[in-house]
């Protein structure tokens, strides 16, 4: 793709996303999903990742999804249209990795990503967002592996970019990188995000747009 064109596909991001944006429903079961007329884009993440400050940031709203201290809070898949008309769907997937939550929970969990991974004809890209403090957990590995085993291209987005030096996220970043190489549904380009200070917001609309015209 030309500058020109990279240039071109980045305002009409930009446009998209400070256009109309609205929560459509919550699905705490497959039964429950809205019927599959637009490419879907997934958030992945630990609990407290930032997972919703991302999607407030790339959504330039304050509130479009809740944010919480409290790990866990997430329970559902929550759909949001993007555009008048729809143009695409973010979904909210439940925060994974919380040790405290009841088994049976996690699995009630697990079953539901799984199970819409697996059977989600629109869904088009998949984000598994990871703490820049932290770096890769075996939790995220674990949702990695369920991914290639699902055939579903992924990106990685390293969240909370400005709570680490540019150094130690610098060296995050290749690491991450040489551990994605190794996914067969892992997408090379890795994002380096902050909901704080804009970093990698721009990027990560555009690329969003860019998986959902595939």
């Amino acid at each position: 793709m030309s500058d020109a064109a990279d240039h071109e596909v980045a305002e009409q991001a930009r446009k998209l996303f400070a256009g109309p944006i609205a929560f459509l429903k919550s699905a705490p079961e497959l039964r429950f999903l809205p019927d599959p007329i637009v490419p879907e884009i997934a958030f992945a993440g630990r609990s407290n990742v930032g997972k919703s400050s991302l999607l407030n940031a790339l959504t330039n709203r304050n509130k479009l999804a809740r944010t919480s201290n409290t790990p866990g809070r997430t329970q559902e898949l929550n759909f949001f249209d993007v555009g008048e008309p729809i143009e695409l769907r973010l979904v909210d997937m439940p925060g994974y990795g919380f040790a405290e939550a009841p088994k049976d929970l996690v699995k009630r969990w697990r079953f539901l990503i799984n199970d819409y991974l697996r059977g989600r004809q629109v869904l088009k890209r998949a984000l598994v967002l990871v703490d820049s403090r932290h770096g890769l957990k075996d939790v995220d590995r674990e949702v990695m592996k369920m991914l290639d085993a699902a055939a579903v291209g992924y990106h990685l987005v390293l969240t909370k970019g400005d709570k680490v030096k540019p150094s130690a996220l610098g060296a995050l970043y290749e690491t991450t990188a040489l551990e994605a190489a190794k996914h067969p549904a892992a997408h090379p380009l890795i994002f380096r995000t902050s909901s704080e200070t804009g970093e990698g917001i721009a990027e990560l609309r555009t690329a969003i747009l860019e998986a959902s015209r595939t």
